[in-house]
Order: structure tokens, then C-alpha cells, then sequence
């Protein structure tokens, strides 16, 4: 029957356990090779993280161009669209320890691996119709909360015509990871590159109208980014079937069939990732309807500094999130010396990539500024003026936010998951949010204030994190200690 678990299937489950650890990866050696081994999956990773996310920076230039209004309500219904992505993307991160430390156990659990990777799309595709009576509420909720009723009526269809790529977006990531624990990187990162294309002319088409399509707007950039991502997901789909190392799973071998104790797992290690993100980047996303209230200048102003820094943030998290699989492989191996090696190099290598990004940014911020609105269009120049009192308290945050994403995603890693969510509740919203909020609405510093509330909870995130991965990993540990940990 199409809904009783595969016995085979189950088998190879326990063939594929503990006793052949052996047959996984050694992690002992220099800390130049663990450098060469995070880089090799990072730097690929760290692209492609920034490639799939210039879709929205495409968006974003594009919208600028049709001015400051409809800049601030694709802002606006981001932040909408971006709290329902959070909702599905701790799940999705969850199939990453799992099967990295499968395979740092034995790197044939072929079957272990398939099931996570299945169960977990499952939990992606089934969530949808949720997500989707959301966004049919996404006017009134702007409008609830407070927003202007012409962002709030620009921001509704917006979201909706993006809506369909959540799913995708979730799958790509789940597809991609799974690929990441295997060494293969690279071509992910060439589907997303044609992808990424591939939005921008949907862009020139459906935003203005060009070549006799209809002149959508922000409906077009919803459009083409929705197409976009289903696009990228396609791909890769196609590329798991036929690459010779990704086949041997079978990843999409018995598809509709269930294994109810590891998506209970997924939701269980899921629920915590995902509010962790969720208590992340709510915070910043917050902070728009901060910006709402102060003007629609700020919120414009507060969406281009957020994307140079969401930019900067590519690199550092997708060494991070190779970091985390260097993490995993070491602990299925059972090897606390290179779980340790792995997580000091990811922090390390994280906060180089963010400083490289942000010197020539500090550099000339007039002439980045300048990428996403024309100075030279009536309303612009204050938005512009905004901005530039934005970046230097974001360059100033920056190192915080490699370090705190560095140690998060290693934390995952070793599938330690309540106490970082803890951590981040406690950084963002008990301290950071209502510094925030005091600061941008109670004092002359206005939006520059929220801007300061966002650098403490960055720092008090980044130094609680860090604190934890040291003690979860400190070679005075005792021998039990250290054994229990990375056994569970």
C-alpha cells in the first residue's frame, strides 16, 4: 500500500546506524585542510545564498526606479511574505544535522539520508494552504498594524502574487543542503545564477511592461520572482536524478510514502530553528513598522540599508551553513576534536567575508546608495540622505552578525537547539526590540535609534551564542560530558 512504510527501507535504516561509524570521514589534521574542506562547500554555498538572494535586490532596484511609495510597499509585504517563509524554514534547516550526521556515521546511509530529505519536503508542501489564507490577509493585516493605507493597498497583491514561490523556496533549500552534506555545490550555484537572470527579465516584463506584456508593478515583481524560484527548484530537482553521487539516494524514491517518526523528529528539532529565525528576523522585519510610523521616508531608507546588509550577510551564512554540515559530518563521526576545528574556523572565516564586504561599502556609500534610487527624482534625495545615516551603525553591527549566524549554525550542527532559541528570544525581543522602539519613538534619535537597538541585540546574540558553542565544545570538558553530547 502507497501509505505503509517501506520494510526495505527500514533495513537499511539499521544497516546504516551506529555500528559502521567507522566508515565515516576522519576529521583529524592540520587546520589549513579543515580551512580547504569548509571553503570548498562554503564558498559555492555562500554564492549561491548571494545569488538567490539578489532576486529580491533585483526587485527591489526595479521597484526603486517606479519611486519611494512603491519602494516602502514591497518592503512592507516582504515582511508579511518573510514571517510565513520563517514559519517553514526552521523544518527545512532541520533535514540539514540530520543528514550530515547520518553520513558522518557511515557515508552510505542512503536510506537515512532519503528519508529525511522526503519527510522534510513533505513538511514544506503540506504547510503551504496555511501559509496561503495568510496572505489573503495581508492588506488588513498592514492596515492593522498600524501602516499607511496606501503602502497597506500596494503591499497586499504584491504579496500574493509572490506567495507561490514559498514552497519552492523552502524545497530549494532542503535540495541544495542535502547536496551541500555531499560535496555538491556547484551547480546549485549555476541553477540559481540562470534563475537569478531569469527573474530580471521577468522584471523588464512584468514590472514596466516592456515587449507588449501588461505593466504589473509590484504584481509583476511578485510574478517573476514566483516563477523564478519554482524554476530553481525544478533544477535541481532534475540535477539530484542524474548527478552519479546524489542518485545512489534515490531521494525521491517512495515520495508518498510517510515515516511519521522522522518528520516528528524534523518538527522537533524544526519547531526551535524556526523560532530562533523567526525571533531574528521578525526583529528586523519590526523594525519596518517602526519605520512606518516615524515616515514613509524612513521606511523606504530603512529598506535599502537592510538589503546592503542582508547582502553582506550572504557570504557569512552560507560559510555558515557549511560550517554547520562540517559540524554535523564531525559529530556522526564522533570526533569532539574536529566538531571544535570545524566551528573555529567557520566563525573566523565568517567575520572575514562580512568585513571584505563592507569596507568598499563604507567607501563610498553615496555611490552605493545610488544603485537603488536616482538622486536626481523629486522625493529621493531625503530618502538617500537617510540611508547614508544608516550604514556606518550597520557596518558597525556586521561582525556580530557573522559571529552570532557562525555559532548558531554550528549549534544546529550538533542538533543544540532550545538554548540558541532561547538566546535569540532574549537578545531580540526582551532587549533589542524595546531599545528599538524606545529609542525610534520616544527620542529625537528617531529612525536612527531603531538602528541602534538592532546593533545591541546583535552583540548580546553573538556573545551568548559564542558562549555556548565554547561550552558545548571546550577541550576541559569531561570525558563524559563531551561523549553524551555527541551522542544524542
Amino acid at each position: 500500500m502507497i501509505f505503509m512504510f517501506d520494510t526495505k527501507e527500514k533495513n537499511l535504516l539499521k544497516l546504516n546506524g551506529a555500528p559502521q561509524r567507522a566508515r565515516g570521514p576522519l576529521f583529524h589534521g592540520p587546520w589549513s585542510r579543515e580551512l580547504q574542506a569548509l571553503l570548498a562547500i562554503g564558498a559555492p554555498m555562500g554564492l549561491t545564498q548571494l545569488v538567490q538572494f539578489s532576486v529580491n535586490t533585483i526587485d527591489i532596484l526595479m521597484i526603486g526606479r517606479l519611486g519611494a511609495e512603491p519602494l516602502a510597499g514591497s518592503s512592507l509585504g516582504l515582511v508579511i511574505f518573510y514571517t510565513t517563509f520563517l514559519a517553514g524554514l526552521g523544518p527545512a534547516l532541520a533535514v540539514t544535522p540530520l543528514v550530515s550526521q547520518a553520513l558522518g556515521a557511515n557515508r552510505e546511509s542512503y536510506s537515512d539520508a532519503r528519508i529525511s530529505v522526503r519527510m522534510g519536503l513533505w513538511t514544506v508542501f503540506l504547510g503551504f494552504p496555511l501559509m496561503l489564507l495568510f496572505y489573503l490577509s495581508a492588506e488588513k493585516l498592514a492596515l492593522a498594524l498600524g501602516q499607511p493605507e496606501a503602502l497597506a493597498r500596494l503591499a497586499g497583491p504584491y504579496v500574493l502574487a509572490l506567495g507561490p514561490s514559498l514552497p519552492f523556496m523552502l524545497g530549494v533549500i532542503i535540495l541544495r543542503n542535502f547536496l551541500a552534506a555531499i560535496g555538491r555545490t556547484l551547480v546549485p550555484l549555476l541553477i540559481i545564477l540562470f534563475t537569478t537572470v531569469e527573474n530580471g527579465a521577468l522584471n523588464y516584463l512584468l514590472i514596466y511592461g516592456h515587449w507588449g506584456m501588461p505593466r504589473l508593478e509590484l504584481v509583476g515583481a511578485g510574478l517573476a520572482s514566483a516563477i523564478s524560484h519554482a524554476t530553481g527548484f525544478m533544477m535541481i530537482v532534475a540535477y539530484i536524478f542524474f548527478e552519479r553521487r546524489a542518485a545512489k539516494f534515490e531521494i525521491f524514491k517512495n515520495l508518498l510514502e510517510p515515516h511519521w517518526d522522522r518528520m516528528r523528529e524534523i518538527l522537533r528539532l524544526g519547531w526551535p530553528i524556526g523560532l530562533a529565525s523567526a525571533f531574528e528576523a521578525l526583529l528586523f522585519n519590526a523594525a519596518v513598522f517602526l519605520m512606518g510610523r516615524i515616515g514613509v521616508d524612513e521606511v523606504a531608507a530603512y529598506q535599502v540599508a537592510l538589503n546592503i546588509c542582508a547582502l553582506a550577510f550572504m557570504m557569512p551564512l552560507g560559510i555558515a551553513m557549511a560550517g554547520g554540515v562540517r559540524v554535523g559530518l564531525a559529530k556522526g563521526a564522533g570526533d569532539l576534536v574536529g566538531v571544535r576545528r570545524a566551528a573555529v574556523v567557520t566563525i573566523g572565516v565568517s567575520i572575514a567575508f562580512m568585513v571584505l564586504f563592507w569596507l568598499p561599502v563604507m567607501a563610498a556609500p553615496h555611490a552605493v546608495s545610488g544603485f537603488y534610487l536616482n538622486a536626481e527624482q523629486a522625493g529621493n534625495a531625503e530618502v538617500l540622505a537617510l540611508v547614508i545615516s544608516f550604514l556606518p551603525i550597520a557596518a558597525a553591527f556586521a561582525v556580530f552578525d557573522a559571529t552570532q549566524v557562525a555559532a548558531m549554525q554550528c549549534l544546529r550542527g550538533l542538533k543544540d537547539v532550545r538554548i540558541p532559541m532561547a538566546i535569540a528570544g532574549l537578545a531580540y525581543w526582551l532587549v533589542g526590540f524595546p531599545i528599538s522602539a524606545g529609542l525610534g519613538l520616544m527620542t529625537p534619535l528617531a529612525s536612527t535609534g531603531v538602528w541602534w537597538g538592532l546593533l545591541v541585540a546583535l552583540g548580546l546574540a553573538a556573545g551568548l551564542l559564542s558562549a555556548r558553542l565554547y561550552w558545548l565544545t571546550r577541550s576541559d570538558r569531561p570525558a563524559g560530558a563531551a561523549a553524551a553530547q555527541l551522542s544524542r
